[in-house]
C-alpha cells in the first residue's frame, strides 16, 4: 500500500511539472533528540534516567500559505492534512502552484480553524474514522500524543494528551511561520522531546477535552517546529 502511494505521488509530481506548475513537497519530520521519532521505542528524557515511549502521534496541518516577505503568493484550497507518525506516507504534503514562484516564508496552522469546526464532521483527512474528532460541540483534536513513561503516576504509567478546542478561551489552534529557501522547502522538524520536557508527567498526564490546561500545552507547540539547515 505504501509503495503504491509513493508511485501515485511521483506520478502526480510529474504531471504537475509537465503542466507548468511548481510541485512542492513539504516534508514534516517528527523528531526525538537528533533522530527521527520511532513509535514504541524507549527514549530517555534529557539529563535523567527516566524513560518514555511514544505510542501515538497525530496532528493536523492546515491553511498552508507561501509568502515572499509579507506578500501572500499562494494559499492552498481545502488545506487540511493529518500527519500520523504510524504512516510515513502522511509526512509529505504535495503543494502545487505556478512555476518560478519565488517565496521565502511558509505559514500554516497546527489544528483546525473554528469555521471548519462549526461545520461538523467532514470527509478525507477530517473523517471521524481517523480518530481525531470528538463531538460537534468540542470539534476536532488538533494534536494527539499517547505513550508511557516511568514518570507518570497514571495506570500502567500511561500519558494521554488530546489537545483541541475552538470556542472562546479554549481555542488551541496555533499558527507557525518559518523562513524557507526560494523555490524549495527544506524538511520541517518537530522536536517532540522538547515539548515533552515542558511537561511534569508526575503531575500532569491526562487531557482529553478542551480546557485551560490544553491551551497552555498547545501554546508550547509553536516552539518545536523548525526548518532543517
Amino acid at each position: 500500500m505504501k509503495t503504491m502511494k509513493k508511485l501515485i505521488y511521483l506520478l502526480l509530481l510529474f504531471i504537475l511539472k509537465w503542466n507548468g506548475l511548481n510541485a512542492q513537497s513539504i516534508c514534516f519530520n517528527p523528531m526525538f533528540g537528533a533522530s527521527k521519532l520511532v513509535l514504541n521505542k524507549q527514549y530517555y528524557i534529557a539529563n535523567s534516567t527516566d524513560s518514555i515511549q511514544i505510542e501515538t502521534l497525530k496532528f493536523y496541518i492546515s491553511n498552508v500559505e507561501f509568502y515572499n516577505n509579507e506578500q501572500l503568493l499562494y494559499k492552498e484550497k481545502n488545506s487540511f492534512h493529518l500527519i500520523d507518525a504510524a504512516d510515513s506516507s502522511t509526512f509529505n504534503l504535495p503543494i502545487n502552484f505556478l512555476s518560478n514562484t519565488f517565496f521565502n516564508q511558509i505559514k500554516f496552522n497546527i489544528g483546525i480553524d473554528s469555521i471548519t469546526n462549526y461545520g461538523g464532521a467532514m470527509g478525507g483527512d477530517l473523517d471521524p474514522t481517523k480518530g481525531m474528532y470528538w463531538t460537534w460541540q468540542n470539534g476536532y483534536i488538533n494534536f494527539k500524543i499517547e505513550g508511557k513513561s516511568n514518570l507518570s503516576i497514571a495506570k500502567n504509567k500511561e500519558f494521554v494528551f488530546h489537545l483541541g478546542g475552538y470556542q472562546n478561551s479554549f481555542s488551541t489552534l496555533q499558527t507557525i511561520q518559518l523562513p524557507v529557501q526560494y523555490l524549495s522547502v527544506s524538511p520541517i522538524n518537530i522536536a517532540i522531546d522538547k515539548w515533552i520536557n515542558e511537561i511534569d508527567l508526575n503531575k500532569q498526564n491526562h487531557i482529553m477535552s478542551p480546557s485551560k490546561e490544553a491551551v497552555l500545552l498547545a501554546n508550547k507547540l509553536s516552539t518545536i517546529f523548525s526548518v532543517s539547515k
